[in-house]
C-alpha cells in the first residue's frame, strides 16, 4: 500500500549532501573523460588539465549562483524551483527537464562505460576468457542494465539506504583514488615505454603539439562536465537538515574537494604516461586511467587501482538517480507533471515512481551508447543541457530581486546586490560564450546520421517538453485561480 504526500523527511546531513555532489561529480569525469577527450577533441595533446582549469571558471560562478538560490529556496527541485520562482515557470521547466534529460541519459551512459573496468580487471588477473565474455555486446549492455537498476532500487529504499550506500564507498574511492595518485607520480615517462616495450614490444612515437585555441576552446567545453554534480546537492534540498546553511556548504565542499582531486589526478597519470601514447590508443578503443597505468603496476595493484575506477563510476549513480528524480517529483508537486509522480512510499518515505520513470531514460542512455557507437554523444547531451541549465541558474539571481522580492530577501550567502549581480553577469557571459563553443564543435563534426549531432536531438527532445508544458500549462490556468500565487511561494516544507 501506498499514500499520496507531498513532503520528503529531512535526513541528508552535511556529509550526505556533500557526498551527493563529489559522487556525482568524480566518476568518468576523472577516470575517463580527461583521456578519451583524446578522441573526441583531436590535436588537445598535452593541454587538457589548462583547459581543464579554464573550464574551472564558468563551473565557479554557476556554483556561487546555486549557492545563492540554494539560501534563498531549500527545497526538492532545486534548479526548476529556483528558475520558476525567479524568471518564469516555463523557463524553470526548460530549466531543469533539460539538466532531467541530459543527466538521467549520462546515469545510462555510466553504467554503460563501467562495464570496461570489470573487463580489464579480467586482463590484469589473467582471466582472458572473462574478458571476452565481457567484451561481448549482449553482456556488456546487460551488466549495465542490472548496475542501473541495482542503483536505482537503493534510492527506492529511502535516503537512510543511499545514504549508509554512498558515504563508504566515497572514502574507499578517495582512499584507492589516492593510490592511483601515488603511482603516477612515483613513475616518469621513460618507466611507461620500457614497460610498454616488455609487456606488448611496442614503441611510442614522441612528438610536439602545436597549441590551437579552438581545439584548446572545444576541450575546455568538454571538460566543463567534470563539474557537473554539485547541482545534485541543491536537488536534494527536500531532504536536508538545516537546508540555509548545508546546501551551500556542502556545494562548496564538493567543488573544492573534487577540484583538488582532479588535478592531482590528472597530472599523476599523464606524468607518467606520454600523452602521445593517451591519443593514439584512445582512437582504437576505450581507455580508462586504471587500464593506462595496469602497464606500470604488479598485477595485484592495477587490480586495485581498477576496483577503485569501478566503484568511482559506481558512485555516480545513486547520486545522480536522486538527482533526477527530485526534479520529476518537484514538476509532479507544482502540476506540471501528473501529481501520481510525487507519491511518497509510506515506509521509506522515496518517491519511487519519479525514480522509476528516471530509470527508464536512463536505460535509454544505455541502449543509445551501444548503437551510437561512442558514448561522447551521451557525455555532449549532458553539457549542453547542463550548460544551459547553469545559464539560467545566473540569470534567475539577476532576475529573482525584481520578480520576486520576498524570496529575494531570504538569500542568506552574498547577500549585497552589487555582488549578486556581480555573479550573474559574469556567470551568464563565460557560460553562453563556453554554450556557443560546445554547440559550434557540434554541428561542424562529421557524422553519420543527423542524431549523433547531441545538439539536434536535444533541440528535439526541449521541443517536445516545450509542447508538454504549454499543454499542463493551460490545463492549471483553467483549474486554478491562484496559479501566479502558487509560483511565487515555496511548495509546503
Amino acid at each position: 500500500m501506498t499514500q499520496h504526500s507531498p513532503h520528503l523527511h529531512r535526513q541528508l546531513g552535511l556529509l550526505g549532501l556533500a557526498a551527493t555532489g563529489i559522487c556525482s561529480m568524480i566518476g568518468a569525469s576523472i577516470y575517463v573523460v580527461p583521456f578519451m577527450i583524446q578522441r573526441n577533441v583531436p590535436g588537445i595533446g598535452p593541454y587538457v588539465l589548462p583547459a581543464f582549469l579554464f573550464a574551472a571558471i564558468p563551473a565557479i560562478f554557476a556554483a556561487l549562483a546555486y549557492s545563492i538560490l540554494a539560501s534563498a529556496m531549500p527545497r526538492a527541485g532545486g534548479s526548476y524551483l529556483y528558475a520558476s520562482r525567479a524568471i518564469h515557470p516555463y523557463w524553470g521547466f526548460v530549466a531543469s527537464f533539460s539538466q532531467w534529460f541530459g543527466l538521467s541519459i549520462v546515469i545510462g551512459v555510466i553504467a554503460y562505460v563501467v562495464v570496461p573496468f570489470f573487463r580489464d580487471m579480467a586482463v590484469a588477473l589473467e582471466w582472458n576468457g572473462l574478458a571476452d565474455w565481457i567484451s561481448q555486446d549482449t553482456v556488456r549492455v546487460s551488466l549495465s542494465l542490472i548496475l542501473l537498476w541495482l542503483f536505482a532500487g537503493i534510492n527506492m529504499l529511502g535516503v537512510k539506504s543511499y545514504e549508509r550506500t554512498l558515504i563508504p564507498l566515497m572514502i574507499l574511492m578517495f582512499v584507492l583514488g589516492a593510490v592511483v595518485i601515488f603511482s603516477g607520480l612515483s613513475f616518469s615517462t621513460d618507466d611507461f615505454i620500457h614497460a610498454l616495450g616488455e609487456k606488448d614490444g611496442r614503441t611510442i612515437e614522441l612528438y610536439d603539439s602545436t597549441f590551437n585555441w579552438t581545439t584548446f576552446l572545444s576541450a575546455a567545453a568538454i571538460l566543463f562536465s567534470s563539474f557537473i554534480g554539485f547541482d545534485a546537492i541543491a536537488q536534494a534540498g527536500g531532504e536536508a537538515k538545516n537546508p540555509t546553511k548545508n546546501l551551500p556548504r556542502a556545494i562548496g565542499i564538493a567543488i573544492l574537494g573534487v577540484g583538488f582531486f582532479y588535478f592531482a589526478f590528472t597530472y599523476a597519470v599523464y606524468h607518467a604516461v606520454p600523452w602521445q601514447f593517451v591519443a593514439a590508443e584512445s582512437q582504437v578503443k576505450d581507455i580508462t586511467a586504471a587500464g593506462l597505468l595496469s602497464y606500470l603496476l604488479p598485477a595485484g595493484l592495477g587490480v586495485v587501482i581498477l576496483l577503485g575506477a569501478a566503484i568511482a563510476l559506481l558512485n555516480d549513480l545513486p547520486a545522480m538517480i536522486l538527482s533526477v528524480s527530485r526534479l520529476v517529483f518537484s514538476w509532479a508537486e507544482d502540476g506540471i507533471f501528473p501529481k501520481k509522480l510525487s507519491v511518497i512510499h509510506p515506509k521509506f518515505h522515496s518517491p519511487y515512481l519519479a525514480i522509476l520513470l528516471s530509470g527508464m531514460v536512463s536505460t535509454v542512455g544505455i541502449l543509445g551508447s551501444h548503437f551510437a557507437g561512442d558514448f561522447f554523444l551521451g557525455i555532449d547531451i549532458m553539457v549542453t543541457s547542463m550548460l544551459v541549465n547553469f545559464l539560467l541558474m545566473c540569470l534567475a539571481v539577476a532576475f529573482l530581486p525584481k520578480r520576486n522580492p520576498a524570496l529575494a530577501k531570504e538569500i542568506k550567502l552574498f547577500k549585497h546586490p552589487i555582488g549578486q549581480r556581480m555573479i550573474a553577469v559574469l556567470g551568464t557571459v563565460f557560460l553562453t560564450a563556453f554554450l556557443l563553443i560546445h554547440v559550434s564543435k557540434d554541428l561542424t563534426a562529421k557524422v553519420s546520421a543527423w542524431y549523433f549531432h547531441s545538439t539536434w536531438v536535444w533541440l528535439m527532445v526541449m521541443g517536445l517538453a516545450s509542447l508538454l508544458f504549454y499543454f499542463r500549462w493551460k490545463k492549471l490556468q483553467k483549474n486554478d485561480p491562484d496559479l501566479q500565487k502558487r509560483f511565487s511561494t515555496l511548495p509546503q516544507d
